[in-house]
């Protein structure tokens, strides 16, 4: 079974960072609908495969963080 979950996300200023933080998650194999303007990623990922962790460190690869 899916888990969905918002992450909210600081340093996001445009698509192109939205696009980023997609990627990277997409490459841990999480679906993800990035969006700049509400400071927010919404993901949906399984949860024997992916923890909240990785999807931390994907964002932090991007080059920013999950808000606290």
């Amino acid at each position: 079974m899916k888990t969905k979950r918002t992450f909210h996300i600081d340093g996001m200023h445009c698509v192109s960072c939205a696009m980023l933080i997609e990627g990277e998650l997409e490459d841990r194999g999480v679906s993800a609908a990035c969006s700049f303007a509400k400071a927010t990623v919404d993901v949906e990922y399984d949860p024997t495969k992916v923890t909240e962790d990785v999807i931390k460190q994907a964002v932090k690869a991007a080059g920013y963080t999950v808000k606290e």
